[in-house]
């Protein structure tokens, strides 16, 4: 049987997509048109497709995830080693990898003790919000069981994920939902929702208010991204997460801090919520653990939280009774464990702050050209513009325009993306998020491929 490796007839590769893959977030009607896109190779930024063309991919395979960039043969040799040695077993036992890399990953993370690892980002957040359904029956009598979300953040794929989707077009044709999560407003203060000069206070104040109403006795946890990603790449104000915390502290509720875009590197710092003195009692995160080089997920806890569920003699069934198979994979910490080495050693965290200020600085000179650029906001090489059709009114720009840039983008040789299929009528923020090793010249070729995009798009 012919291997992968020695596979050179890509249309073949093609047309067995076209004919067997179910791709995700993809309409298929488009195939009976187009050839769907198979990327064969990868290395740095870029990629190539079946057919040759070269892509410089600015938003780390498309969903915030290749942070250390393609073709690292170490951490693939890391993977290859550890799997021959020992490839599997289920969590109730341990692992090298999984022992090494959660001493790692916790000097990294001040406060926080316990890694519970699983194989995607919902899957990590489904296993936070069991833990707050449980403690809400072991600790408060059945109180404290509902989960507070915010708009416009979202927190994956599965039922009870979508259920915390602050992101409508997400969630929409899949319900209903179970019970018992509410959502809190947003806080972009670009498309702010109260008149104030101190509006991120005003936000978090909006979070209590939720609180009051629902129950204080009835609130168990928040869930929150950092920055937002795909609703919108939301940097929170001056004032928000300092409130924020009081509000969690004042009602006796669990702070749960979803790193699975931001985690790893991606704001400038090991996790986007350190940019702002938080201290979580939960932390979530996928994506840019590995690289993609392996599928793992981290849900990480406090000591003091790991404790509530240690078994109680007198209630055999008051410990964390869950399993994730792949969350018992030795080649997910393995792979981590490199990812992070290459971070340390060639220093990406100073990197990534200083190409995410130079992509910051040329989207805002985009700003300056093209009228069309309401709003720039960022962090590290986390990056958006968010699209309008009147500055003044702040209109949001048609999403078919939108996309029209983005395809653009892509026929010149370089991936963006944009919010897309998760707010109605504000699916309209270029989004960027490169490889952390980025170089000056890519993310000059990335706004220079923007600034062409919006030129012809729009005059």
């Amino acid at each position: 049987m012919e291997g992968i490796t020695g596979m050179n007839d890509m249309s073949r590769v093609v047309e067995a997509d076209r004919a067997h893959v179910w791709h995700h977030l993809v309409n298929h009607k488009q195939f009976e048109t187009a050839d769907p896109r198979v990327i064969v190779e990868g290395k740095g930024l870029r990629v190539w497709d079946a057919r040759g063309k070269e892509y410089l991919d600015a938003v780390s395979g498309a969903v915030w995830t290749v942070n250390v960039g393609y073709g690292r043969e170490s951490i693939a040799n890391v993977v290859r080693d550890q799997l021959v040695k020992m490839n599997y077993f289920a969590g109730v036992g341990g692992s090298i990898p999984g022992a090494l890399f959660a001493e790692k990953l916790i000097s990294k993370m001040p406060g926080m003790s316990r890694v519970y690892y699983s194989n995607s980002g919902s899957e990590a957040n489904e296993k936070v919000y069991k833990m707050v359904r449980q403690l809400s029956h072991r600790v408060h009598g059945g109180k404290k069981w509902k989960i507070l979300y915010r708009e416009r953040d979202y927190h994956g794929t599965t039922i009870g994920a979508l259920a915390t989707s602050g992101q409508a077009e997400r969630a929409m044709q899949y319900g209903p939902y179970p019970d018992g999560f509410v959502m809190v407003p947003h806080c972009l203060e670009y498309r702010k929702q109260w008149d104030v000069e101190n509006y991120g206070e005003r936000a978090a104040d909006a979070i209590e208010e939720v609180i009051l109403r629902e129950g204080p006795d009835t609130v168990g946890a928040i869930v929150l991204e950092p920055v937002t990603a795909g609703g919108g790449v939301i940097v929170p104000p001056k004032g928000y997460w300092e409130r924020v915390q009081e509000i969690c502290k004042k009602y006796n509720i669990l702070l749960h801090i979803d790193e699975v875009v931001c985690g790893v590197g991606r704001t400038g710092v090991w996790f986007g919520y350190q940019n702002y003195g938080i201290k979580p009692d939960f932390v979530t995160m996928a994506k840019g653990v590995a690289s993609g080089y392996a599928a793992i997920s981290c849900t990480v806890t406090t000591e003091e939280v790991f404790d509530m569920f240690k078994n109680d003699a007198a209630d055999p069934l008051s410990y964390f009774r869950d399993i994730s198979t792949f969350g018992g994979c030795t080649s997910g910490p393995a792979a981590a464990l490199e990812n992070m080495r290459i971070i340390e050693d060639e220093n990406l965290l100073d990197n990534t702050l200083r190409m995410g200020k130079r992509t910051i600085d040329s989207l805002n000179a985009l700003m300056e050209k093209h009228k069309v650029i309401g709003d720039v906001r960022g962090a590290g090489l986390f990056c958006g513009a968010e699209l309008v059709a009147d500055r003044k009114s702040k209109e949001p720009m048609d999403e078919k325009k939108v996309a029209a840039v983005v395809a653009d983008c892509n026929a010149q040789g370089v991936i963006i993306g944009m919010t897309n299929r998760s707010l109605p009528g504000l699916n309209n923020t270029l989004c960027l998020s490169p490889a952390l090793i980025a170089t000056a010249d890519d993310i000059d070729e990335i706004t220079g491929a923007i600034d062409k995009a919006l030129t012809k798009v729009f005059g």
